[in-house]
């Protein structure tokens, strides 16, 4: 290795050896390759202000369904419908401490255990009231 500012590529046996497929490719210090991912990293100086000052649109709190799952609750499939109703509780609360995706995807699975309760308990009731109206139940 020569003793330079400069970054080497890494031979094939030594890629292999931790566990990376790809060499590295040679890039001398302070030059970047790839464009930045985030506007804030644009530049490591402060010359301009434009590219830290746009900031993401506040996004609306997602829907924890909270009224479905406790209207879900007074169909009978308990066990599935109390799971939804801690569903759409944990979502509110992802919603309250800031955690957008893990509340967005809470109230989906809240949503999907409310409507599946919800159709699976109509599907009993119905099943109930037609085997008792035929004489077929008798409680």
């Amino acid at each position: 290795l020569r003793g330079s500012k400069s970054f080497t590529a890494a031979l094939a046996a030594e890629a292999e050896r931790n566990g990376h497929g790809l060499a590295y490719k040679s890039v001398s210090v302070g030059h970047l390759e790839a464009a930045p991912l985030s506007p804030s990293r644009l530049s490591l100086g402060r010359a301009s202000s434009t590219a830290t000052s746009t900031a993401a649109p506040e996004q609306s709190r997602p829907r924890d369904y909270l009224l479905l799952a406790m209207f879900s609750c007074f169909c009978p499939v308990w066990p599935i419908n109390i799971v939804g109703l801690v569903f759409s509780i944990m979502s509110r609360n992802s919603g309250q401490q800031g955690d957008m995706d893990g509340a967005r995807r809470l109230g989906r699975m809240a949503r999907l255990l409310s409507i599946v309760s919800i159709i699976l308990g109509t599907i009993i009731i119905v099943l109930y009231i037609a085997l008792s109206v035929r004489g077929n139940i008798s409680f």
